[in-house]
């Protein structure tokens, strides 16, 4: 009889702690999309803005480049675009390392956590990050059983950098190279609304 009541006891508290855990996934995975809805609108800002500047320069070059040669204002509209691109990222890069490590960003920090184990395929890792972000990630870190913070920094404007515990595996999920990896996609399809061929 008392085995009975224990097994019941015990089964009704697995209920509400998987109850609990499922709440709490669910609430996070909410957070997450509203992270990147939130990110998607910003992004459609930078590129609408990427977009404008692409056309004035674009005009601006027609205007210089009638009469040149073909090869000429093909080398300048690559320039142009170049350095249209280059000055949007300066300036997104400026932003974002001037940003505040505020509740967004903490958000932000525990998605590319997140990302970066599911990348590995193990939350049995050594995680690297600047120094602005070490209480962040630190404090993200409580929800990555096996992960610890490594005692150095890197260098970068955001983000973090992990590694299986073996040293095995890396992963670099910093703001840094997350733009790199976009950017090329980005200049890519300006230059391809602006008839430009890389």
């Amino acid at each position: 009889m008392t085995n009975s009541s224990l097994e019941k006891t015990i089964d009704k508290i697995l209920d509400q702690t998987e109850h609990d855990i499922l709440s709490n996934l669910d609430g996070a995975v909410s957070d997450s999309h509203q992270i990147l809805d939130n990110s998607v609108t910003k992004l459609e800002d930078e590129y609408d803005k990427i977009v404008a500047d692409g056309r004035k320069e674009a005009d601006k070059l027609e205007k210089q480049i009638i009469g040149g040669s073909d090869i000429e204002a093909r080398n300048k509209q690559l320039l142009a675009l170049e350095d249209a691109v280059s000055r949007v990222f300066t300036k997104a890069l400026d932003q974002i390392s001037n940003s505040d490590r505020n509740g967004d960003y903490a958000n932000l920090i525990k998605s590319l956590l997140d990302e970066s184990t599911k990348v590995l395929g193990t939350s049995e890792v050594i995680v690297f990050t600047n120094s602005k972000d070490r209480d962040v990630v630190q404090s993200a870190l409580s929800n990555f059983a096996g992960s610890e913070l490594s005692s150095e920094t890197i260098d970068c404007i955001g983000g973090v950098k992990i590694q299986s515990k073996d040293g095995a595996m890396k992963f670099d999920n910093t703001i840094d190279a997350k733009i790199d990896r976009l950017k090329p996609l980005i200049r890519k399809e300006i230059a391809s609304k602006f008839g430009v061929k890389e």
